[in-house]
């Protein structure tokens, strides 16, 4: 069965440091893009970072560039995002994402992923 799996969130105070992990398995093949979204109560999912096989930089929302960086093993299917100054307004519902057997033209719309993850909490205090 697909599926995808994340962990690593908690309860971290302001400028403290969290990874999160994510794991697809179901696959025999990798996935095309994979990607970090987080969704705060009341707004909308947005995307955090996403990466793609076939080379080239990953993308990062501008609120987290400098702070946060995404790594991948796509052989794999794994993907982790290494998250540092953690910020209250970084607290959300992070989700994983997989872009399997699709092209995605845009690694930062969660419309050109088709594999998610149930999420994981992250909450910064202040």
């Amino acid at each position: 069965q697909e599926k995808v799996v994340e962990s690593g969130g908690g309860s971290v105070q302001a400028g403290g440091s969290l990874r999160l992990s994510c794991a697809a398995s179901g696959y025999t093949y990798s996935a095309n893009c994979m990607a970090w979204f987080r969704q705060a109560p009341g707004k909308e999912r947005e995307g955090v970072a996403a990466v793609c096989r076939g080379g080239g930089s990953a993308s990062y929302a501008d609120s987290v560039k400098g702070r946060f960086t995404i790594s991948q093993d796509f052989a794999k299917n794994t993907l982790a995002l290494q998250m540092i100054s953690l910020k209250f307004e970084d607290t959300a519902m992070y989700y994983c994402a997989a872009a399997f057997g699709i092209a995605t033209l845009d690694p930062m719309n969660k419309m050109y992923y088709n594999i998610w993850g149930q999420g994981t909490q992250v909450t910064v205090a202040t």
